[in-house]
């Protein structure tokens, strides 16, 4: 069997932790992220060079790095970045497509990278391989209680180890969810075991477009593609779709809400990581100061080094539209944390001003960034720890802890770490124009532009 883990969200309704250009399926969360977690769901499917991933390009190298971590190394070619969202569809079909020219019968799971499923699905799903030789077979989950975050499906008739599905519906209000649920609907859990036959049957059939454009195509045109979810294109029209019922733990964890469902509480009732002063009155640790909340009750606090956000816990689903609005203002606080991972390790803005901007870079041993140059900024390096290999208009010179360069405007310049510990390196840049657009790349190991 092979698996197909879907890794292109943003998670806009966990926002400020989950940003654009590192979203909460890359979080880490009691060691490992929830993406690391599929990653380990799919070592119990499929061998490492049969697992696939779909995300972003933005995306690739974070990817990458987790399943290194794990060492869950898949091959280059099987970490599909999308050059652009088009939803949950085409990021399958593409899939798919890859799968079909290894083996035109093979059969797939297809997990999202941001949900919690116990182990008892694992075998609940491997014993559904022959319903997918004839259905494309979704996965429900019992509703424990009415929730107008989830769609749900309505399971008609029985067949061979689940059931034919009758409809599928929306996320529905508090008084339809309640009646959905008293009717033996289930959650739509958004995992899928889709044998290569009968989904491209059903694409051809049912969206011939898309369809025509994976035929042949070793990347599809994606600025062509329609933006269309499974269960709209594809399951919803069908009449071969049959729902499983899994009987075990799932979460899609999209809100604050479903986090503090899940996570362990204390005493009072709340959830995460604080220290308490007194019944009433506690303080959630920060960096570098402390939040305090007296008098309060259901709330939702979140401190990161750049937003505060405080929200009514019933209320959670509505984040996404505070994202919005800071989206509709080309604010970066919804695509970048302080710190930003990168291909060759990551930075941190320390201190950000009109003229001035101030980083600390980590480079990982053996990585190297781009040969650049900038044209409205310079940039004064300092050594903090391990070894710095620099090139500055072709010459090149080591320095070591407490050593530091300059790099004027208009210099073609390249940072190295050519040691086995971590560079760390103090940055601060002067100039006008101080953006990440104002880089030019003359050549970059990891193929960016």
């Amino acid at each position: 069997m092979k698996t197909i883990i879907l890794a292109g969200g943003v998670g806009t309704r966990l926002w400020p932790l989950s940003r654009e250009y590192y979203p909460k399926q890359f979080i880490p969360m009691e060691g490992t992220s929830l993406f690391q977690r599929t990653c380990e769901r799919a070592q119990k499917f499929s061998k490492n060079d049969e697992i696939y991933v779909v995300t972003n390009e933005i995306h690739r190298y974070l990817v990458a790095n987790q399943m290194d971590e794990l060492g869950c190394t898949v091959p280059a070619g099987h970490i599909l970045a999308e050059p652009e969202q088009k939803n949950t569809l085409p990021a399958i079909a593409w899939a798919m497509q890859q799968i079909k020219k290894e083996d035109k019968n093979a059969t797939a799971v297809i997990f999202p990278s941001d949900h919690l499923l116990g182990d008892g699905a694992i075998g609940q799903i491997k014993a559904a391989e022959p319903l997918a030789q004839k259905y494309l077979v979704t996965f429900g989950v019992r509703p424990a209680s009415p929730h107008t975050g989830y769609g749900y499906i309505r399971p008609g008739k029985a067949v061979a180890g689940g059931f034919a599905v009758e409809e599928f519906k929306e996320k529905p209000d508090e008084k339809t969810a309640a009646e959905y649920v008293k009717k033996g609907y289930l959650w739509n859990s958004g995992i899928f075991l889709l044998s290569v036959p009968v989904f491209f049957e059903e694409l051809k059939k049912y969206q011939p477009r898309l369809s025509a454009a994976f035929e042949g195509a070793a990347v599809p045109e994606y600025a062509k593609l329609d933006s269309i979810s499974i269960d709209y294109g594809l399951l919803e029209p069908s009449d071969r779709v049959a729902v499983v019922p899994l009987e075990t733990e799932w979460n899609d964890l999209g809100t604050f809400k479903a986090i503090y469902e899940v996570r362990p509480h204390d005493a009072e009732g709340n959830a995460g990581e604080a220290e308490y002063l007194s019944a009433k009155d506690n303080y959630v640790n920060a960096p570098g100061k402390r939040v305090g909340l007296i008098g309060v009750d259901n709330l939702v606090v979140v401190d990161t080094a750049d937003a505060l956000l405080i929200c009514d816990n019933r209320h959670t689903e509505q984040v996404k539209e505070l994202v919005g609005r800071y989206n509709e203002r080309d604010d970066p606080v919804t695509q970048f944390h302080r710190q930003v991972h990168r291909p060759w390790g990551a930075y941190t803005v320390l201190e950000d001003s009109r003229n001035y901007k101030i980083k600390r870079l980590t480079v990982k041993p053996g990585q190297k960034l781009s040969l650049q140059l900038h044209h409205h900024r310079s940039e004064h390096w300092v050594v903090v720890s391990g070894t710095a290999e620099v090139e500055l208009n072709g010459e090149t010179k080591l320095l070591r802890q407490g050593e530091s360069t300059f790099v004027r405007s208009g210099v073609r310049h390249r940072l190295e770490n050519p040691g086995v510990i971590p560079l760390e390196i103090i940055e601060v840049q002067l100039g006008e124009y101080l953006e990440e657009d104002d880089i030019v790349r003359f050549e970059d190991d990891y193929g960016r532009k």
